[in-house]
């Protein structure tokens, strides 16, 4: 998972919790473990960790979890949710592992904002032992569906969120990507997350900012178009998807 450079780690987490204890992010939890096929005391690397859920669920399984982090204040958070955990401040480019110690590698909205793709999996081919397994989740910023009064304008600003994305689409080059650096078995599923809910806002809020940063769209605009998914929300009206894609490879 990545993090803008400056935000409020609080309302992050909050925003984050919210979203992992939805029923379908479990769901999606619980697959992708079950795609890393590891067993009782195999080394499991969870890369982009963010706040640690993950790693305590894998060494809930038995496995021993290596969360590995970019963000120094997102591996604190972690440390103070999980102090049984093993946190390790890594760029995925650069892993500061040896060769082979893992038997599954896993990377969950991370690839998105990783400046070398080609680099970080060639990092997650070496740290993996032959037979491993390697999962990445990512959403394609490129695609999120939202229902508006104005879908031309919708569309604009979606596309504009996503052009200011290192790699808005990665999981569409993923499958791609793992043959090159040298995985086989590639497999490709996915997930949508659909929201109705108000819970969504911050969400779209940041989308919005985002935009405005980027200044491809015009304020008023964008402000208009972030007014009316309010009053959307207000009214019961709001309509959010989120495609997920998982991509999942072994390494011989």
């Amino acid at each position: 998972m990545t993090t803008p450079a400056r935000y409020d780690v609080n309302e992050l987490l909050a925003r984050l919790d919210g979203f992992d204890q939805r029923p379908r992010a479990r769901e999606l939890r619980d697959r992708v473990r079950g795609l890393l096929r590891y067993e009782p005391g195999d080394t499991v690397l969870d890369v982009g960790c963010g706040a640690g859920l993950s790693v305590a669920e894998i060494d809930g399984d038995g496995a021993r979890a290596i969360g590995l982090d970019l963000d120094e204040r997102m591996l604190d958070a972690a440390c103070q949710r999980h102090p049984e955990g093993e946190f390790v401040l890594a760029d995925a480019e650069a892993l500061p592992l040896p060769d082979g110690i893992a038997r599954a590698y896993r990377a969950e909205r991370l690839f998105h904002a990783v400046p070398n793709p080609e680099r970080a999996l060639g990092e997650a081919h070496r740290v993996l032992a032959p037979g491993g397994r390697i999962v990445l989740v990512g959403q394609d910023w490129d695609a999120f569906m939202i229902e508006s009064e104005d879908p031309p304008l919708t569309r604009e600003i979606v596309h504009a969120s996503a052009d200011a994305i290192t790699h808005s689409s990665a999981p569409r080059r993923q499958p791609e990507l793992l043959r090159a650096a040298g995985f086989t078995g590639v497999e490709v599923e996915g997930a949508l997350f659909l929201f109705t809910g108000d819970e969504v806002l911050p969400f779209l809020v940041q989308l919005a900012a985002r935009v405005n940063k980027a200044g491809t769209v015009a304020e008023d605009r964008v402000r208009g178009w972030l007014a009316e998914q309010r009053q959307r929300a207000a009214e019961g009206r709001l309509f959010v998807g989120l495609p997920f894609v998982v991509v999942s490879a072994d390494r011989p």
